[in-house]
């Protein structure tokens, strides 16, 4: 696979992303990203461990000079551990004051998906209490796809974790 430019160098190019979606599976969900926030897709390139990490972040990644956190998107969400394969990659998505990798098992295609075809995400808590990482649910044909907030997936005080790791 090889990498992807979205580099968004004017507002009439923001507008050409607009409402459009990166989707990809794990196990048998398929889920979305909003494409103005990835920056690459990338093979899954060697990982190196830290220690003390949350089970979820396998270690960091070099790009291109960068040291970048890898986060397994299967373990986030709880999903059952699967070892990666020549499908498996690592999406680069910009965050606030981040930019991480997320693993995950396949990417499929960009889907575009108007704002009527988008409802609110469920209204209810994980049992932690935390607030939840989906930002809506789309309807797309007979399907309901999940599209996520990069912005919620990793929480505040992981973050903080992935910052210190980024600055190396």
């Amino acid at each position: 696979m090889s990498d992807i430019d979205l580099m968004v160098e004017d507002d009439d190019d923001l507008e050409q992303l607009a409402d459009k979606y990166l989707m990809f599976m794990l196990g048998s969900e398929e889920y979305g990203i909003d494409i103005t926030r990835i920056t690459a897709i990338e093979e899954l390139p060697q990982i190196t461990a830290i220690p003390d990490m949350p089970n979820f972040v396998k270690g960091v990644i070099n790009l291109r000079g960068k040291v970048i956190p890898a986060v397994d998107l299967r373990l986030r969400f709880g999903i059952e551990e699967k070892e990666y394969d020549d499908r498996t990659c690592i999406v680069i998505v910009s965050m606030k004051e981040n930019t991480i990798g997320l693993i995950v098992d396949i990417v499929s295609e960009v889907h575009e998906i108007a704002k009527s075809d988008m409802g609110p995400p469920p209204s209810f808590r994980n049992a932690s209490g935390k607030e939840q990482y989906i930002a809506g649910l789309a309807k797309t044909g007979d399907e309901v796809k999940i599209i996520l907030d990069v912005q919620k997936i990793i929480s505040n005080e992981d973050k903080s974790i992935l910052r210190e790791i980024g600055k190396s």
